[in-house]
């Protein structure tokens, strides 16, 4: 496929992305998918899906950013396996997209929790151009490289099994958010959303938070308190982390369906979420910059902190405006790692 045929396949998908859920089709993929993963839910599908559409599925976007790769697609066709997550609703979708779009063939090894999802976007993939370059691995095809996702523990087995092949490997990472304190209610809530959209699972889901010294921690906590959360799963962590903190004796200040604790690390159970005090943001960005490879990305309105420490802190080149962590663009590549470069240079 070339350049074009490419920018056709995937506006295409978007064009269907938009009725998702309006068809018998998608409707029952969003019923597969959630009786397959307790920790979907239809709102949070239709919310990832309309994220895709939206952020990199919108031709002008996709004509600009494939405009940055002009050697792509590649000469010589590689087997690109794609060993995916299943922490989210289609987390895997951007790197199929990488894969096609340098003109690789992607082997998809999905993720058994969120293998009907992706097993729908191939399905469509197909429908719309035969010819895409894309198929469940099963073994038959050998690849050339690796990308692949999940946990720490994960990454090293990734590697023992995968070792001889040029990898892409993702591990655990968190995300924070850097308060001024100057925030209006509205902005507080939109923080909300990248706090517990997807029950808090994903590695762009906000789990520290940076407040001023004398930053009333109330206000904060008011906004958290008024955010519905319903998740079976994430109730349950929330009771067994509540019953751990005030079993041992730890301060907390405790919102009906999580936990605030200040606390300078991050957080190990999904319920909590730990906040910092800072007297400087030139301590914040320091901070920032010896923890750059548990970072996935960094949540701030503030555009002059931004740009004074951004040549100097490699978090803050991935900060985007608080309440978007979700509804990444097709340049916000996942660990700071240009995918589109690494595929378009396989040996």
């Amino acid at each position: 496929m070339n350049r074009e045929q490419i920018i056709k396949l995937f506006v295409t998908l978007g064009e269907h992305f938009a009725r998702f859920g309006e068809e018998v089709t998608s409707r029952q993929a969003i019923a597969d998918a959630i009786a397959s993963n307790s920790w979907f839910s239809e709102q949070e599908i239709r919310h990832a899906v309309e994220a895709l559409r939206t952020k990199m599925l919108d031709e002008d976007r996709l004509r600009a950013w494939l405009d940055s790769y002009p050697s792509l697609p590649v000469a010589t066709r590689r087997n690109v396996l794609v060993v995916m997550a299943g922490n989210i609703p289609l987390v895997g979708f951007f790197d199929l997209l990488c894969v096609i779009a340098s003109g690789n063939r992607c082997l998809v090894k999905p993720s058994s929790k969120d293998r009907v999802l992706m097993l729908y976007v191939i399905d469509l993939l197909r429908k719309i151009e035969p010819s895409v370059a894309v198929e469940l691995y099963d073994g038959s095809t050998s690849p050339d490289a690796v990308i692949a996702t999940g946990s720490d523990n994960a990454v090293r087995h990734f590697r023992a099994e995968y070792g001889s092949l040029p990898m892409l490997l993702r591990g655990s990472r968190s995300s924070v958010a850097i308060l001024t304190g100057e925030e209006p209610d509205t902005k507080l809530k939109e923080l909300c959303d990248d706090i517990y959209l997807y029950s808090g699972l994903g590695c762009r889901n906000i789990s520290m938070i940076f407040v001023p010294e004398s930053y009333d921690i109330e206000q904060l906590a008011t906004a958290m308190r008024s955010h519905r959360v319903s998740n079976a799963g994430f109730m349950n962590n929330y009771r067994q982390r509540r019953a751990i903190l005030t079993m041992i004796g730890v301060a907390h200040t405790d919102l009906g369906h999580s936990l605030l604790i200040e606390e300078r690390t991050f957080p190990t159970a999904i319920s909590q979420i730990n906040i910092t005090r800072y007297s400087s943001l030139a301590e914040v960005a320091e901070w920032l910059s010896e923890h750059d490879e548990e970072i996935q990305c960094v949540a701030c309105n503030d555009t002059a902190f931004i740009n004074e420490h951004a040549t100097t802190c490699p978090p803050l080149r991935r900060a985007v405006p608080v309440g978007t962590t979700q509804q990444p663009s097709l340049t916000d590549y996942p660990d700071a790692l240009d995918v589109m470069e690494w595929v378009g240079n396989i040996g």
